[in-house]
């Protein structure tokens, strides 16, 4: 099973909602507090995503995080830029009205605009069959969608890597260790991998970008704070 939910925890461990109504009182942080010139393109909080518009809660676009997630991020970024390496942030902590709004979207099957990028292979009626969940990893602010970049020596110039598929790229061919791509696309997921390794995230083997904290600071909370 692959798609938005990742980290789902057994029945008796349900995450429950948090009462926190700013990111301060949750403990989330920017991760641009820690490294100003992070590269983002956060997806959700405009319309390059798989719903083709903007998610519920995404106010601005940043990078949230639990204080000792962003931390351990940034230590992986300070370790890349030796290399002339960097990462690029898609999506950080996710509001739990963002989660309901990608279910609520998966039930419309009428609208079909974003299959050809996301979805080629699968009729939209799957995507909640394994793809798309009522609850996500993500709003428990431990895990990070990334891809990584290669710079110039002098850090200029940054590109991001061949990883053979698009962000949120519902298909076999987004799995980490598939053998549906080429053995330089796999080689660059291991790149990925590997630097976020070091510093205790874990990847989720179903999608080649997405990362959480092992452990969590909060493995039974979501929050449903704004993203601004």
């Amino acid at each position: 099973m692959f798609g938005l939910c990742i980290g789902s925890l057994h029945a008796q461990d349900k995450p429950a909602l948090s009462p926190a109504k700013t990111a301060a009182e949750a403990n989330l942080v920017d991760i641009r507090t820690l490294v100003p010139d992070i590269a983002e393109d956060i997806k959700y909080a405009g319309s390059d995503n798989f719903m083709g518009t903007p998610a519920d809660g995404y106010r601005a676009p940043a990078c949230l995080l639990l204080r000792p997630v962003a931390e351990a991020l940034a230590r992986v970024e300070r370790d890349l830029r030796t290399r002339h390496q960097r990462l690029k942030i898609w999506d950080c902590y996710r509001p739990a009205r963002a989660v309901a709004h990608f279910v609520r979207w998966a039930h419309d099957l009428s609208d079909q605009r974003t299959k050809p990028q996301h979805y080629p292979r699968l009729d939209k009626s799957e995507l909640l069959h394994g793809y798309i969940a009522e609850s996500s990893g993500h709003s428990r602010g431990a895990t990070i969608d990334l891809t990584m970049q290669q710079c110039a020596a002098d850090g200029s110039r940054c590109m991001p890597l061949d990883m053979g598929t698009d962000f949120d790229f519902f298909d076999v061919r987004a799995h980490t260790d598939t053998p549906d791509v080429t053995p330089q696309q796999h080689a660059n997921r291991l790149l990925l991998r590997d630097a976020m390794e070091r510093e205790g995230f874990r990847n989720y083997p179903m999608e080649w970008w997405h990362y959480t904290l092992d452990p969590e600071p909060t493995p039974h909370t979501l929050y449903d704070v704004p993203v601004q």
